[in-house]
């Protein structure tokens, strides 16, 4: 196949052939992300590539459809089906509530990153031409994700399921009590637990509450899974890291105090009753997040986590 050179515009580029509909997310009603947004519509526009924008995101109060130019607005859960590349805009929040709807499509997402720390949204809005112009030529690298599904069952039926690309965690609501609950991997008793709570996470997830527990930071390319319990009663308590394949499940002890809740990214928690079983596995869908060449997890972690900077004692070449 061969790449198409755009005319008539102010900088001409060697488009990516696999990229000829673009489709853009924005979450949050900031004027940093509408700015983006507006940036983003002007740069396609100049490639002559169409653009497509989800419906949440045109119905954001604040946004002027007019000044998108020529754009087709489309439903969310469809976007990843009509487009050859997502980028969304907003922090890693905003890249978690995109991949719910996302996941399931092969279309790669990359974010232009007007949150805080920024692991999953690696463009710079200040550089945003430069690194868009890089990868519709073909400079960038692609990163397939796992995601968690969880189930809330009871007997034999599934009430509730959803999923996550960071974590799920079990906790305690508002209460200041413990919760009290038995912990199953493959079939095997591993403890049963006095806590807080649990926090299962991907390695994606690994840099962001599991973090905060003091769970282990997980390279993004292993397949596994870690369990960092939250606030232990007993110092014995540690993380553990089991393998990306297993199925983990959690019942309510019947001595247990509170309400356990369950949430799947931070979304609204439900209920976990004494009477039902958690159950937590791979999810059948993989992320797929695009980057610009040199993106450097390490790199990521020494800048966003405050780690030493890179320094010449750092480089073997020498």
């Amino acid at each position: 196949m061969n790449a198409t050179v755009f005319p008539n515009t102010s900088n001409p580029i060697i488009a990516n052939p696999a990229f000829r509909r673009i489709g853009i997310m924005g979450r949050a009603n900031k004027a940093t992300i509408l700015t983006s947004i507006y940036q983003l519509c002007e740069f396609f526009h100049s490639q002559n590539l169409p653009i497509l924008i989800d419906h949440q995101t045109a119905r954001l109060p604040s946004l002027n459809l007019e000044k998108l130019g020529d754009v087709k607005i489309v439903e969310r859960n469809l976007l990843g089906g009509a487009c050859d590349l997502v980028v969304v805009v907003g922090g890693d929040g905003s890249l978690l509530q995109a991949a719910q709807v996302l996941a399931k499509y092969p279309v790669p997402v990359v974010g232009v990153n007007r949150g805080r720390l920024g692991f999953l949204a690696d463009i710079s809005p200040d550089d945003l031409a430069t690194q868009l112009r890089s990868i519709l030529n073909g400079a960038y690298q692609l990163d397939h994700r796992f995601l968690l599904k969880m189930e809330i069952c009871q007997g034999s039926h599934v009430i509730y399921e959803d999923m996550a690309l960071n974590d799920i965690v079990l906790h305690a609501g508002k209460s200041v009590h413990m919760l009290d609950f038995n912990l199953k991997i493959d079939g095997l008793d591993v403890y049963r637990q006095h806590s807080d709570g649990l926090i299962v996470s991907t390695p994606t997830g690994s840099t962001a509450y599991a973090l905060s527990g003091g769970g282990a930071i997980l390279h993004p390319n292993l397949d596994a899974i870690s369990l960092v319990p939250m606030h232990p009663h007993t110092l014995s308590s540690r993380p553990i890291v089991v393998s990306g394949n297993s199925t983990i499940k959690i019942r309510i002890h019947k001595d247990n105090r509170t309400q356990p809740m369950v949430s799947a990214d931070g979304k609204s928690s439900v209920p976990l009753n004494q009477n039902q079983r958690l159950v937590i596995k791979k999810h059948p869908d993989r992320l797929t997040l695009l980057h610009p060449l040199g993106v450097d997890f390490f790199e990521a972690c020494r800048t966003k986590l405050g780690w030493n900077t890179y320094a010449e004692e750092f480089s073997l070449d020498n």
